[in-house]
C-alpha cells in the first residue's frame, strides 16, 4: 500500500523504532517485577506486568502498520541498560526515561504524517496520548506524600 502522501521509508524508520522500544519496554518491565521487593511489593509487581503486556500489544500495533505499508518489522530491539540499582525509585526514574523516549518517537512519527495519513495520524496521537498517561502516573508514584 504505497501512499504517496507521506515518506514511507521515514515512518517505517520511526515505527521500527517504536517496535523496538516497545519490545524493550516488555524486557524492561518484566525484569522490573521480578526485581521488586518490600512491603508494596505485590501491586507495584502487578503494575509491571500490565505494563510488559501492554508494551507488548503496542509493539505487535506498530508491526501490524509496519507490514500494512508493505515493510519489514525489525527483528531488534531497544536499548537495555542493566543498572544493578532495584530500589523501587530507582526502577521508577529509569522506567520514567524509558517512556520519555518512547514518547519522543511517537511524537516523531505525529511529525511525519499530520495532515496527509488519518490512520498514522490517529494511531500516533492514541499513543502519544497513552504515553503522556504513563509519565504522569510515573510521576505521581514517585512523588512523596508531603510534597
Amino acid at each position: 500500500m504505497a501512499n504517496p502522501q507521506i515518506d514511507t521509508d521515514a515512518v517505517v524508520s520511526v515505527l521500527n523504532n517504536i517496535l523496538e522500544a516497545e519490545l524493550a519496554g516488555v524486557v524492561r518491565y518484566t525484569h522490573y517485577s521480578l526485581m521488586v521487593f518490600g512491603y508494596n511489593r505485590i501491586p507495584i509487581v502487578s503494575w509491571m506486568r500490565n505494563q510488559a503486556t501492554e508494551s507488548l500489544a503496542h509493539a505487535n500495533e506498530a508491526g501490524e502498520l509496519i507490514t500494512q505499508l508493505n515493510s519489514h518489522p525489525s527483528l531488534g530491539i531497544g536499548t537495555l541498560l542493566e543498572t544493578h540499582r532495584h530500589d523501587i525509585g530507582d526502577i521508577l526514574r529509569e522506567s520514567l526515561d524509558h517512556e520519555i523516549l518512547a514518547l519522543a518517537e511517537y511524537s516523531k512519527l505525529l511529525d511525519l504524517v499530520n495532515g496527509r495519513n488519518v490512520l498514522l495520524e490517529e494511531y500516533a496521537r492514541r499513543m502519544i496520548a497513552l504515553e503522556e498517561m504513563h509519565l504522569g502516573d510515573v510521576r505521581k508514584m514517585l512523588k512523596k506524600p508531603d510534597e
